[in-house]
């Protein structure tokens, strides 16, 4: 399964991720679950799962979930936590399932990881006619100093790591014929750290957690003396966006 170099990252920053990134908030989720029509005769594919921050709360609405991501320390995370969901392998681009064998695919915090040709073709594939398709993101927003701050140190490293606000799919889907969008979500909401919280902000990061070892150290090493400098706690803006698509 091809994926950008990055993403290995993820395999090393498994534990931190799922400590420190933030949940979505429960009016975004129940939102969500409301325009995709989600109840338990439903079947949803949680798509780039990771370590199921979204797919626990599509679980609970007893679909039946099926979660894929190509990182298998977190498929393994996922897994543990959620016996009940079905964790494959695999990619957007190449997805492990069947022709229209799902209601809804929903796709957290990783759409702009994917060749979005690829994947909306693929999403499509998967979903049974008038089915839907989420893309959903919490949005740093980077006004806040903290934000501002860290993101001016992560971006010297980034290379060429795929970023969600520099993230072209839009005019993918407008020019197909495969998908109308037909919901869209922004909800503000904040979340609040305490000392070494920006330190494991950056560490989670799966372009930081791929450097090298010493490299690794010096960039969190600059984000430590931040921390001290900014004093804490820090609180940390962010918006839920999100876009619901209908199958074609």
């Amino acid at each position: 399964m091809s994926v950008h170099p990055a993403v290995h990252g993820f395999a090393d920053a498994t534990d931190v991720y799922d400590r420190i990134r933030p949940d979505y908030p429960s009016e975004a989720v129940d939102w969500l679950i409301d325009a995709l029509g989600l109840d338990a005769e439903s079947s949803v594919l949680d798509l780039a799962a990771g370590t199921g921050k979204l797919t626990g709360a599509l679980a609970r609405t007893r679909a039946r979930v099926i979660a894929v991501d190509p990182v298998a320390p977190m498929l393994d995370r996922l897994r543990a936590r959620l016996p009940e969901v079905l964790a494959l392998e695999g990619t957007a681009e190449a997805l492990p399932l069947a022709d229209a064998s799902v209601d809804a695919v929903t796709v957290a915090q990783a759409f702009h990881w994917f060749d979005p040709e690829l994947a909306f073709a693929e999403a499509h594939r998967v979903l049974r006619p008038g089915g839907r398709l989420a893309l959903v993101w919490n949005r740093r927003e980077l006004a806040a100093p903290a934000h501002a701050l860290l993101d001016e140190i992560l971006t010297r490293h980034k290379g060429d790591t795929p970023r969600h606000r520099e993230y072209a799919w839009r005019p993918v889907v407008a020019r197909g014929d495969r998908f109308a969008q037909v919901a869209a979500l922004e909800l503000p909401f904040e979340q609040r750290l305490g000392g070494g919280g920006l330190v494991d902000r950056a560490a989670s990061t799966s372009f930081v957690a791929a450097l090298p070892e010493d490299e690794r150290a010096a960039a969190l090493a600059e984000v430590e003396r931040l921390e001290r400098r900014l004093g804490e706690p820090f609180v940390l803006p962010h918006v839920t966006e999100a876009f619901v698509f209908e199958r074609r």
